[in-house]
């Protein structure tokens, strides 16, 4: 949101510099004295349905403080549509923390909920769900991959045949593990197979198929299969995205039961506004992050202190080299 501001001898002349540039509907935000007492100083919004955002702009700036500069700097240049980077910008005001890596990070703790999942036990099986080309499959090869190499009994369930050879490439990954796929074929059969692989095992993911968030038909599939097995499903989304098409996606898996996101392609990926205004619209909780093209140890938990990391990699650095020593693993 800009903002503009009228110097001008008397009351009525900068009026009648607003009206003229601006026009009858423009919205007056403040009124002041010049420097010196010299004349007015009016600050107009440019755009009357941005009156709040104006006014929210001057305050941000009345109050602003040099974490919350690096924090808006760094947002802003993630692409975190501006909203959520007003307000996270505000929690960092209202945090008083002067460090902006700790400023950063009590402010996603305010704004976002981080719930990684489980490695060793669930209750119910993860489905693992979005559109095409996100990364699904994959995730499911490392999520089954974590759990193995911990030792745990995993059973994987493909409910992906849309995509050609999507069965194939998952099964490459399970012989390697030395995992059975138990393939599943519409609502019914992946209700049989959920079945089958109770008390049988520790954690069970399931694969499934790509689909459009915007139709409707796609989306009322999956619902289908969400409600005949009784499953939580996780939405993988790719980072890099636009922020906006990225939020109308969150929407609409959050609207088939999706409550938490686990975000792809991190290690190709330099901006985090996508994943972020996915989870801050839908909403939904981060859990965990692909940032390797490694089956092996290929998914993290995600937290606010590691998201903070990501998003002020240069303040990190010099937080890390200023630290006598450090204890928490980064991406």
């Amino acid at each position: 949101m800009r903002l503009k501001s009228y110097t001008a001898p008397s009351m009525a002349e900068a009026m009648h510099m607003v009206r003229e540039e601006l026009g009858d509907d423009a919205i007056i935000v403040s009124t002041q004295r010049a420097a010196g007492g010299k004349g007015i100083r009016i600050t107009a919004a440019l755009e009357p349905t941005d009156v709040e955002d104006a006014i929210n702009e001057m305050l941000a700036e009345a109050n602003s403080t040099p974490a919350a500069e690096v924090v808006r700097e760094a947002l802003t240049e993630h692409g975190v549509p501006a909203r959520l980077t007003e307000r996270l910008v505000n929690a960092v005001r209202m945090s008083g923390i002067e460090d902006p890596l700790a400023a950063c990070t009590a402010a996603l703790e305010a704004g976002f909920a981080f719930a990684p999942l489980p490695d060793h036990g669930a209750p119910r099986p993860f489905m693992l769900v979005g559109p095409p080309g996100n990364g699904k499959s994959m995730v499911v090869a490392k999520l089954t991959a974590r759990s193995a190499l911990r030792n745990r009994r995993v059973g994987v369930i493909t409910a992906d045949n849309v995509r050609a050879g999507a069965t194939e490439q998952l099964a490459a990954f399970t012989r390697i593990l030395q995992i059975d796929l138990i393939p599943a074929r519409g609502p019914e059969s992946l209700r049989r197979a959920v079945e089958q692989c109770a008390g049988a095992y520790d954690i069970v993911f399931i694969d499934s198929p790509g689909l459009n968030p915007f139709k409707q038909t796609d989306m009322e599939y999956l619902a289908a299969l969400v409600e005949a097995a009784n499953v939580e499903p996780i939405l993988v989304l790719a980072a890099g995205s636009d922020p906006v098409e990225a939020s109308e996606v969150g929407e609409a898996f959050a609207a088939v039961g999706a409550t938490r996101l686990l975000a792809t392609r991190l290690d190709t990926t330099r901006r985090l506004g996508s994943i972020m205004a996915a989870a801050d619209s839908a909403p939904l909780m981060f859990c965990d992050v692909s940032a390797t093209p490694h089956v092996a140890n290929g998914v993290t938990p995600i937290s606010a202190p590691t998201m903070a990391r990501m998003l002020l990699p240069n303040v990190s650095q010099i937080s890390a080299k200023s630290a006598p020593t450090t204890t928490e693993a980064t991406l």
